[in-house]
């Protein structure tokens, strides 16, 4: 049996009465405070870019910040601080989880089609 993925939770840049979050930055601020707390065994260089357990990202243009709830395992506090961020700041929170992309190989452009006939 395989371990259940982390629940993962999307905070938004609207606060509850609808208003966009300022400042614009935010989701990037954010992301990059908790950049050093990541999954043990992330690399080498891993350092240098987001961690894969909070991520700034723009959905239907709204600026959002994932954090994995993995978050928690690897340092609680980090984990306290962004959920006290998102209250604090009275910013929607969401719980959902990321799609993966389709494979190019399964697009079918109309030039594929002709040469596939």
């Amino acid at each position: 049996m395989t371990a259940a993925k982390p629940r993962e939770i999307f905070i938004q840049g609207i606060t509850s009465s609808g208003r966009p979050f300022r400042p614009s930055d935010w989701a990037e601020r954010l992301a990059g405070a908790l950049s050093s707390f990541r999954p043990k065994g992330a690399g080498i260089g891993a350092h240098i870019g987001y961690s894969p357990l909070c991520v700034p990202r723009v959905i239907e243009g709204v600026k959002c910040v994932i954090v994995s709830e993995a978050l928690r395992d690897v340092e609680p506090m980090a984990w306290d601080f962004v959920m006290n961020f998102a209250r604090d700041n009275d910013l929607q929170v969401a719980e959902a989880c990321l799609l993966p992309d389709p494979p190019l190989a399964s697009v079918v452009t109309p030039a594929r089609k002709a040469a596939n006939g």
